[in-house]
């Protein structure tokens, strides 16, 4: 079985954290560098329910999307939920290892997965990192369909691609409108939109969209917006993520047991469709 330092270092190839932004907060963040690892959980948010998953499950590491203390911290107190975490994963011998945005801007990376759920063939990066002569890695991602449809009809396909979500998916623009090239970036999107529309894309997917952006590109053009639940745009970079750990696993003869969480840890818990929207508010 391989030490918890050679999966890191295999980790950190994958995604190598001198690729993510400045503000971000990706590594290991609990773990001893000689433990043995035999099961990995993937997840998208380091919470107390993966937490205990990865307890219950016996895995001797969890890796997630999203950093622990992003903001950082002076103490990691049980007192504190974010402590707690801390405390459960060290008290059972469980590390905890975060690629966020070095994994968004990845070859693949976060989008490649999304754009894999809907089926769409990525064609070039939405804004490519400038640093990469291969012209593959960047964030957010440009598809095209195999065959062309509508605004309705993508919106659709992408609720039945991804997880379900008490959101679900939100859509702007005419639902009849013709769609034949996808852009797409996870996670929070609407700082893209300069890069969307020169992109040519007929609609872009992402999620965490808000009024004030999405009222001006209504009112610019034809670009329709699908707007999905934050988690659920970056669960899939979940199951790809484990995949290629898995490749790497079978390469180097670990026998590593890898698993994908499937508990929503999107914050939202219900939905309630208003009776109607025609007419003034009351």
């Amino acid at each position: 079985m391989p030490r918890l330092s050679e999966v890191i270092a295999a980790l950190d190839a994958l995604w190598p954290p001198e690729r993510a932004e400045g503000w971000d907060a990706v590594g290991t963040v609990c773990g001893d560098p000689e433990a043995e690892v035999h099961r990995v959980l993937f997840a998208v948010d380091p919470v107390q329910e993966i937490a205990d998953e990865a307890l219950k499950l016996g895995a001797d590491l969890v890796v997630t999307h999203h950093p622990l203390y992003l903001r950082g911290t002076t103490t990691v107190a049980a007192g504190h939920f974010k402590g707690r975490v801390v405390h459960t994963l060290i008290k059972h011998d469980i590390a905890l290892h975060v690629a966020h945005t070095n994994a968004d801007t990845a070859d693949p990376g976060v989008s490649d997965a999304l754009a894999g759920a809907l089926d769409l063939r990525v064609v070039r990066p939405l804004v490519p990192d400038p640093s990469d002569p291969s012209g593959r890695r960047g964030l957010g991602r440009v598809c095209e369909l195999d065959h062309p449809t509508t605004l309705r009809d993508f919106a659709a396909r992408a609720a039945a691609a991804l997880p379900a979500t008490a959101q679900g998916i939100r859509v702007a623009g005419d639902p009849e409108a013709p769609v034949r090239t996808v852009a797409v970036s996870g996670g929070s999107g609407d700082s893209l939109f300069d890069a969307v529309r020169a992109s040519g894309a007929d609609v872009f997917l992402t999620a965490d969209l808000r009024h004030h952006p999405v009222s001006e590109v209504v009112q610019h053009g034809p670009l329709g917006l699908v707007d999905a639940a934050h988690w659920a745009t970056e669960w899939p970079w979940c199951e790809q993520a484990a995949a290629q750990l898995g490749e790497i696993s079978d390469r180097h003869g670990w026998d590593l047991r890898v698993h994908v969480s499937k508990t929503v840890t999107d914050p939202w818990s219900a939905h309630h469709t208003s009776p109607s929207i025609d007419g003034a508010p009351n």
